[in-house]
């Protein structure tokens, strides 16, 4: 029994992406309320969300969680016939637990944990009239995972429900199942418990017109030292980043054939991982390397000249002359003219975002649209976008939910494939990183909420709509480097509709596409 149940709980959370999780039926059996909203007539372009309505309280939604509802919700993934049939198959995502983790009981780092709990675990029923119930947590042979995954949506509803009593309730179970250092599924669970937390914080701040009050925004509980210092070690332990610089940077060299003149537009230039790749790539292309790369780097907080030293070096050894220039301001339709980049005639112009676009989609459409718009006046030869290929930026707080889980759950097990449990650096980049994303997507609305990541066909939709259409990898094979440097087996590699896309398991996490500017004769 424990084992089926067990087999279920992973089926279910490595469930391949082309068939995700139904959140319409979720939001549909949790929240019935909020069926009328869904009535409504949903337009693409923009995404009609009232803030004030997200975090007002609701008379119209329930305050509590029915059982059978519950219930209802989590067989509708496990019992369900037609996914039954889907994922006859699949791999597994998770392992086993440890024989040495036979029952959730574990040591609980109080450093990690925002409020003390028993050492014992207590599970949670529900009653008749929507009270809590303890039980102990191996009565009836119940999945310690598959509860957990139960407790992480109950109080996600609760939450989005603005019950925050219950929500409380809840969220003190979690952190009886969760640690920093378990295994994979415990420590995506306390990112996301960390998350709802967060959340149910900010519920405190709301004034009677729904708005934060002033200083209750988003504000990092980390450094941009440490979120780079995390940023390299992922590159260093995973594939993710060097699969996105190196398909950049293979469309990037098979459009600049027989140009000597190149320049580079990056956006939200953060470091320079990607440039010693590129030039090495140029400097060994039939023909004879470019005589000169002027790469123009755009963010706020933009890496310095001297960090582009040692690319500057190796590149004038290779007989390609390098020009750095730094603009130190965000992202905005104002800056991206030829004027203000110094774009001059005879260049080959290319504009480089390596997870930089998704956080120009706001609400409205309309805000990465002006962005692409401002691209595209530039003429560039091509764009090259690498963004997580997940859907995270639905207009529903539960729909997001579960797909976050869904998305991140397949990351930390791969974490867990290249890193061993107690290392130090796999918790950086746990903590320093990822968990600072799942914070985001799960705690925050409006401008505050940045990390809203799309899937391959939205961007499809949005670059087709600015005026673009996608360029094919001549040789996807090649990015193939990025994968096979890493230890493990379990990524897979694929191309759809002229997107590469890297995945876990057969469950797509990071996409790179190349575009350029649509021609009526190519069409």
């Amino acid at each position: 029994m424990l084992e089926e149940e067990m087999e279920a709980m992973n089926t279910w959370l490595s469930f391949p992406s082309q068939r995700s999780l139904d959140q319409d039926l979720a939001i549909r059996q949790f929240c019935p309320a909020r069926i009328e909203q869904e009535q409504e007539e949903w337009q693409e372009e923009t995404y009609v969300i009232n803030e004030a309505e997200l975090w007002l309280p609701s008379d119209d939604v329930s305050s509590g969680i029915q059982a059978y509802e519950e219930e209802l919700f989590v067989d509708s993934f496990f019992n369900n016939e037609y996914y039954n049939e889907c994922l006859n198959g699949e791999q597994e995502v998770f392992e086993q637990f440890d024989d040495d983790h036979e029952g959730m009981t574990m040591a609980i780092d109080y450093e990690y944990l925002p409020v003390m709990v028993e050492d014992e675990l207590v599970m949670t029923n529900f009653c008749e009239d929507g009270g809590l119930v303890a039980e102990d947590a191996c009565n009836d042979g119940v999945d310690q995972g598959l509860h957990l995954v139960h407790l992480l949506l109950a109080c996600a509803e609760a939450v989005g429900c603005r019950d925050t009593l219950h929500a409380r309730a809840m969220l003190s179970q979690i952190w009886t199942c969760v640690s920093p250092w378990g295994d994979s599924l415990q420590r995506v669970a306390y990112c996301f418990a960390m998350g709802l937390d967060a959340r149910l914080s900010l519920l405190n701040h709301v004034k009677a017109n729904g708005i934060l009050e002033n200083g209750s925004g988003d504000q990092s509980l980390i450094t941009k030292e440490e979120r780079l210092e995390a940023f390299y070690l992922l590159h260093q332990t995973t594939p993710y980043i060097s699969f996105g610089f190196m398909a950049a940077n293979d469309a990037i060299c098979e459009a600049a054939e027989g140009k000597d003149f190149l320049h580079i537009v990056d956006l939200g230039m953060e470091h320079t991982l990607q440039w010693p790749h590129l030039v090495r790539k140029l400097a060994a292309r039939l023909g004879g390397p470019p005589k000169l790369i002027r790469i123009t780097g755009i963010n706020d907080l933009c890496v310095k000249e001297y960090q582009m030293q040692d690319t500057i070096v190796e590149a004038e050894s290779l007989g390609i002359s390098v020009k750095f220039c730094r603009i130190d301001e965000a992202v905005t339709e104002s800056l991206l003219t030829k004027e203000n980049l110094d774009i001059r005639e005879g260049e080959a112009l290319f504009v480089n975002s390596l997870m930089q676009l998704h956080k120009y989609v706001k609400e409205s459409r309309g805000s990465l649209k002006i962005i692409l718009q401002a691209i595209k006046k530039l003429e560039p030869t091509l764009l090259t976008v690498v963004e997580q290929d997940a859907n995270l930026n639905g207009p529903f707080f539960l729909g997001r939910f579960l797909e976050s889980l869904h998305y991140y759950s397949a990351v930390f097990d791969s974490l867990e494939s290249s890193l061993p449990r107690n290392s130090i650096e796999r918790m950086k980049i746990e903590k320093l990183y990822f968990a600072e994303e799942i914070r985001n997507i799960v705690a925050y609305e409006g401008a505050d909420r940045i990390q809203r990541y799309d899937r391959a066909d939205q961007w499809r939709r949005q670059l087709s709509r600015a005026g673009f259409q996608s360029v094919g990898f001549r040789n996807p094979n090649l990015t193939n480097l990025s994968v096979s440097l890493c230890q493990s087996d379990g990524y897979t590699l694929a191309t759809d509709k002229n997107c590469l896309l890297l995945g876990w398991r057969g469950r797509p996490i990071m996409l790179a596409s190349a575009w350029r500017i649509h021609s009526v004769s190519s069409s």
